[in-house]
């Protein structure tokens, strides 16, 4: 008697086996996004992590702190050109390749600084980060909704910018409490270890990523002619230059104005990348109600802190207030900016976050420039004032000028990608 359909056991096998293959399947599709992510995660902690290290590496290399903070500004200016640069020249090229490409240069911008002798070498290492900061803020996000279905592209793009918000906010304080145990370069060499394994991982399980449409210069253009993109743009530039000019000296702030030492320095970065950590969540709910009302409220927040620490005085308590504070308040920008200019450009989100890059590089970087300056020149307290005088004009712009129309318009872009 003949076996059935159903009952042949080749036939079983095969029917068995397609769910295991599409389970094996999303597991490498998840496991390539979190390989993006945490690519991201350890660019963006690359490029912050000077902040916390800057007083050691100035030492270490024997340039001041106001010229340590070219470290910050220098690759902020490459990037600003190489996100927009990147896309266009990439054309149809596969995205796998670039990325791949990116989180190798990442590898040798670490190990080059790690090993640096002098300043001069120091900065060509950040001019290489500088490149891979601009490369994957512009093409991370992007492939990683590639890699995942229709139904899951939202929860792939709120992954990697997890990525960005938590190196944000805990780069910083990783990287202090590395270099205060065993100095600075081991901490450029920890994240060159992490990148490593990334690339791994990358080389493992990325598939073919190739573009949706090549991206044309005059598809840049395209934010530039929506009023509420200009005013976030603008805002943007006031926002974070005002708020770099402070924070590139935050580690000076709590040892020279609040008197602490290394190991209560620490501990309140610690503290500032925690609760910035949860902030980036508490943002999350906040802007599906007012992506203004939550840009206002973020700027709000930072302008009191960084004006606070001028008057408050010194010692632990005075130094966690201002740094609870400065911490939640950032952990709010990176959500709220993505949200309004996804509001703003809802039919060109790549453009879009291309722009936003770019003025966020070009705030870092003035921002790290201006602050350095007064820094040298003023002390670190008159810097505070001018940051916080910076964020309030932001302020200023987005209360007056912006009239958003809430959350939703930003999540249900979010959502078709």
């Amino acid at each position: 008697m003949m076996n059935s359909p159903s009952s042949n056991p080749c036939v079983d096998d095969l029917v068995h086996d397609k769910p295991a293959k599409a389970t094996r399947s999303t597991r490498s599709a998840w496991l390539a996004v979190a390989s993006i992510a945490v690519g991201t995660f350890a660019v963006v902690s690359t490029e912050f992590m000077p902040i916390g290290l800057l007083t050691d590496i100035a030492r270490g290399l024997n340039v001041s702190d106001g010229t340590a903070g070219l470290m910050i500004t220098m690759p902020g200016v490459l990037a600003a050109f190489a996100g927009p640069g990147l896309i266009v020249a990439s054309g149809r090229l596969d995205r796998r390749t670039v990325l791949i490409a990116l989180t190798t240069l990442l590898i040798a911008s670490n190990l080059l600084a790690a090993f640096a002798p002098n300043f001069a070498t120091m900065l060509v290492a950040r001019l290489m980060l500088g490149l891979c900061v601009g490369g994957f803020w512009t093409f991370a996000p992007a492939a990683a909704t590639q890699l995942v279905p229709d139904a899951s592209k939202a929860r792939a793009m709120s992954l990697v910018l997890a990525g960005v918000s938590a190196a944000t906010v805990l780069g910083v304080p990783a990287g202090s409490f590395l270099g205060t145990l065993f100095g600075w370069r081991a901490s450029f060499a920890v994240t060159g270890a992490l990148a490593a394994l990334v690339l791994v991982v990358q080389l493992w399980l990325l598939p073919a990523i190739p573009p949706v449409r090549a991206i044309g210069a005059r598809d840049l253009l395209t934010p530039l002619t929506r009023r509420m993109a200009q005013v976030g743009l603008l805002a943007v530039l006031f926002f974070i230059a005002g708020h770099f000019a402070a924070y590139t000296y935050l580690k000076p702030l709590l040892q020279q104005v609040f008197g602490l030492a290394p190991n209560s320095v620490s501990t309140l970065l610690l503290v500032y990348g925690a609760v910035g950590f949860i902030g980036t969540f508490i943002g999350g709910s906040l802007v599906a109600r007012s992506v203004r009302g939550t840009t206002l409220l973020a700027a709000l927040m930072l302008a009191t802190a960084l004006l606070l620490s001028t008057v408050i005085g010194s010692g632990f308590v005075a130094g966690a207030v201002v740094v609870f504070i400065w911490g939640v308040a950032f952990g709010l920008i990176p959500v709220a900016l993505t949200g309004w200019m996804m509001e703003a450009v809802p039919d060109a989100p790549e453009a879009g976050q291309a722009l936003l890059v770019s003025g966020f590089q070009v705030a870092i970087a003035s921002g790290a420039l201006i602050g350095g300056v007064t820094v040298d020149n003023y002390g670190i307290s008159s810097a505070m004032v001018l940051s916080g005088v910076l964020v309030l004009i932001a302020a200023l712009i987005v209360g007056t000028l912006g009239r958003a129309r809430g959350g939703a318009a930003a999540l249900a872009a979010l959502s078709a990608k």
